[in-house]
């Protein structure tokens, strides 16, 4: 037991580029709003609203910076040549169809950047970090080799931590990091059991005979465990229940959010040992105790009925991508999209467990993330959960822990270099090339990060 361990909740900056592309499918928000008009400034400022709120109430905040965008390496690899933005130009003139993936903003949603494992529970006491490679979509697979540079920057003490390569960038090996695996632990500070949720395996076909793509693959799970060196009695692969897959939950972080020993889901999120779903709320409860926490603890399940929220419900307002957190007093709370308030079925489930005695959910909080819920992500898509020692975090390099100072310094960033509009045209505009690059210049001097962007 380490008592200085807490949980840092890294969040994802929104970058400049922030617009509606409708590039991933599975993903029904960012279908329904494919092409509308973006607001770059305001989605940053409702992310950083929510750094200062979680900030404010005693839980260790980080803020991870925007990739760059257009994806220089990329236009290149292409065969676009000169300058950025003349390959961006060539390129929207040429392949129109790839400039929302070239200029997406989708590394927002930092759940997806990594899988991680604490010092507490890796063999060689380090913490370990595997970068998600992201092969289900173009514009996602292309993030893989800025997150290792930003977590290597960040994270650069080798005797205390390591960041692995990504997976080898096959449909065997689609890993969609941590949006897909949960710690079960009696506490941040006591060692774990890792959750990892897979939609098929490595010799299914990615629909696997369904609506969606299977985008996380059990080969990607076991293979994230074996570099994060975890003890084969604290790993647990579940599958995803395919029709949560189907109903719009590409990642299991739609369905279910776990902290510490409360595993908070749908009763569709996670399939039994013989891939059927569960029939009953207990059954599911019942499958979720049997997991256990090595011995050390029972884990409360906390399982919403299909019967009270529908899997269409959960989906539309991102009830369980809300984030749920210790608070330093030792009570928990939820942090749920404005969504989920305004729906009254989730509404009333929320309700219901802040009253409920049974489970240590005492609080529910919500936020207006409106611009980035268009995309299809809500509070626990924008952040990447690393439990860290005192040491591990005195360790850390660059100011990325946030502070009031800090969270000043970048509101006033974004309201000097985002545009309060975006149209799906606007990302052709080499102007736009020049305001991102020179804000994501100053960025990093903010943050203390260095040169770590491609074209620095």
């Amino acid at each position: 037991m380490n008592a200085d361990v807490r949980e840092v909740n890294f969040d994802g900056l929104v970058g400049p580029t922030h617009n509606y592309g409708g590039l991933s499918f599975g993903n029904q928000a960012s279908a329904g709003n494919a092409r509308a008009v973006s607001n770059p400034k305001l989605a940053a400022l409702q992310g950083l609203a929510k750094m200062r709120a979680l900030h404010n109430t005693g839980l260790v905040q980080g803020v991870l910076p925007p990739h760059a965008r257009p994806h220089g390496p990329t236009l290149r690899a292409l065969g676009f040549g000169g300058s950025t933005s003349d390959a961006l130009a060539e390129a929207a003139s040429a392949a129109p169809e790839l400039l929302a993936h070239l200029m997406s903003a989708s590394a927002m949603w930092a759940a997806n950047a990594a899988t991680v494992a604490p010092s507490i529970d890796s063999a060689d006491g380090r913490v370990h970090f595997t970068p998600a490679n992201l092969v289900a979509n173009t514009h996602r697979s292309i993030e893989a080799e800025q997150t290792a540079t930003t977590l290597r920057s960040i994270f650069a003490d080798p005797e205390r931590f390591v960041v692995h390569e990504p997976l080898p960038p096959t449909d065997a090996f689609g890993d969609e990091g941590a949006a897909n695996h949960s710690r079960l632990a009696p506490a941040h500070d006591r060692p774990g059991t890792h959750l990892f949720i897979y939609g098929r395996s490595a010799d299914e076909p990615v629909l696997a005979g369904g609506r969606f793509p299977r985008r996380q693959t059990l080969a990607a799970a076991k293979a994230v465990a074996r570099l994060h060196q975890l003890d084969g009695d604290r790993t647990l692969f579940v599958r995803q229940n395919p029709a949560a897959i189907d109903a719009g939950a590409f990642h299991n972080d739609v369905v279910a959010v776990v902290n510490e020993r409360v595993v908070l889901c749908h009763q569709d999120a996670y399939s039994n040992t013989d891939g059927s779903p569960f029939t009953s709320v207990d059954e599911a409860a019942a499958a979720i105790r049997a997991w256990g926490v090595s011995g050390d603890h029972e884990l409360i399940p906390v399982v919403i009925g299909r019967d009270d929220v529908s899997l269409a419900d959960a989906v539309s307002s991102y009830l369980f991508n809300s984030q749920l957190v210790t608070l330093p007093d030792s009570t928990m709370t939820l942090i749920a999209p404005s969504d989920a308030i305004e729906n009254q079925a989730t509404a009333t489930a929320i309700d219901q467990l802040v009253a409920d005695p049974t489970n240590p959910i005492a609080t529910a909080t919500s936020f207006d993330l409106r611009q980035s819920m268009r995309n299809g992500g809500g509070p626990a898509c924008l952040r990447l959960r690393v439990p860290l020692s005192a040491a591990e975090r005195e360790a850390m390099s660059g100011r990325v822990l946030v502070d009031h100072g800090l969270l000043d310094e970048l509101e006033g960033w974004v309201h000097a270099h985002y545009r309060d509009e975006l149209r799906p045209d606007d990302l052709r505009d080499p102007a736009l090339t020049i305001e991102t690059f020179t804000a994501l210049d100053q960025l990093t001097a903010i943050l203390e990060l260095g040169s770590i962007y491609p074209f620095q």
